[in-house]
C-alpha cells in the first residue's frame, strides 16, 4: 500500500518568502510581538495562575505543576505519548465520518433513500424497509473503519514511527508537544518541503480529557509563530475534520474558509465501488495571509 503524505487530522501548507533563513534576535522578536498582537492571548484556565510563558517557549525544562500548559518541542521519550493521542484522535474519526459526515453529502443521503424506497416497492414490507437505513449505517461505519484504520497503519509505520528522525533532524522541520502537569496532552508538526519551499503543518491532536482549554489554539500559533519568524508569506490549511469546532478553531486563528472538495483521496482508500457508496470525505482548504507577497 502507498502511504502518502497524511492529511486526515490537519494538513497545511505555508508559502514562504523569499529569505527563509533565522532571523536575526532583534527582528525575530518584533516579528513574535506582532503575533502576539494579532492573535491575543488565550483566556487562563481555572486554577493557579498560569506563568506569562505557559502557553510558549522551546526547549528549556517545563514550568512547575500548576502553571498551565506549556508548549516546548518534542523529546525522544515522549514518543509512545505523542503516538497515543494521534491514534485517539484519529480514531474519533471512524463514528464522525460514518455518520456526522453523512450530512454534507446530499447525494449519498438520497441515495440511501432510493434504496428504502425500492426495498419496499419489492417486498411491501415496512420491517424490512426501517432496517434498510440501519443497513446502510453499518456498511458506513465499515468502511469507515477499514478507511481509517488503513490510514493509521500509513502514519504508524512512517512518519509517527520515528519522530525524532522525521521532524526533529531535517532542517525545516519541528514537532512540539503540549504538557500539563508535566504530562503530553497535544502535539503538533511542521515540516518543510524543499522543492517549493513550503512548510506542511500536520499532526495536530489533543488528548480528548483536556480539550476546551485552548490547547489547540495555542498549538495552532506556535506554528504560525513559527511562520512569522521565518519570514513565511501565508499559511495554507487542508483538513477533512466534520465537527463544527475544528472549522470555528480556524476562523478565529485568522484562516479563511477557500473552498472544498469531495473528491479527495486519503492513504488508505482503495476507490471501489463500494468505498466510493458508503464512505465519503469533504476536504476543506483554508489560508491565512501573512504578510503581502
Amino acid at each position: 500500500m502507498h502511504c502518502g503524505p497524511p492529511d486526515m487530522v490537519c494538513e497545511t501548507k505555508i508559502v514562504a518568502a523569499e529569505d527563509h533563513e533565522a532571523l536575526p534576535g532583534a527582528q525575530k522578536d518584533a516579528l513574535l510581538a506582532a503575533a502576539g498582537a494579532m492573535w491575543p492571548p488565550l483566556p487562563a484556565a481555572p486554577g493557579p495562575a498560569a506563568a506569562p510563558a505557559a502557553l510558549g517557549g522551546a526547549g528549556g525544562a517545563d514550568p512547575p505543576e500548576g502553571r498551565g500548559v506549556y508548549i516546548r518541542e518534542f523529546r525522544a521519550a515522549e514518543q509512545e505519548a505523542a503516538r497515543r493521542i494521534f491514534y485517539d484522535g484519529i480514531m474519533e474519526r471512524i463514528p464522525n465520518t460514518a455518520f456526522r459526515g453523512l450530512r454534507q453529502h446530499p447525494r449519498a443521503q438520497l441515495l440511501y433513500a432510493l434504496l428504502a424506497a425500492l426495498c419496499f416497492a419489492l417486498t411491501r414490507s415496512l420491517l424490512l424497509t426501517c432496517l434498510v437505513p440501519a443497513g446502510l449505517l453499518a456498511l458506513r461505519y465499515y468502511y469507515s473503519r477499514k478507511v481509517v484504520l488503513a490510514y493509521l497503519d500509513c502514519a504508524l509505520h512512517t512518519d509517527m514511527a520515528d519522530i525524532e528522525q522525521y521532524y526533529m533532524k531535517p532542517p525545516g522541520s519541528c514537532f512540539w508537544v503540549a504538557v500539563l502537569d508535566g504530562n503530553v496532552v497535544g502535539i503538533v508538526a511542521a515540516r518543510a518541503h524543499a522543492a517549493d519551499n513550503t512548510v506542511e503543518l500536520l499532526r495536530m491532536s489533543v488528548d480528548s480529557r483536556f480539550r476546551g482549554r485552548g490547547i489547540a489554539k495555542a498549538l495552532g500559533r506556535k506554528v504560525l509563530e513559527f511562520a512569522l519568524a521565518h519570514h513565511y508569506s501565508a499559511v495554507v490549511l487542508g483538513t477533512t475534520a466534520v465537527k463544527a469546532a475544528a472549522h470555528k478553531l480556524y476562523e478565529s486563528l485568522g484562516f479563511r474558509h477557500m473552498g472544498s472538495s469531495d473528491r479527495h483521496v486519503m492513504p488508505g482508500m482503495t476507490l471501489s465501488l463500494a468505498e466510493r457508496l458508503f464512505f465519503q470525505v469533504r476536504y476543506h482548504r483554508y489560508r491565512l495571509q501573512l504578510r503581502e507577497e
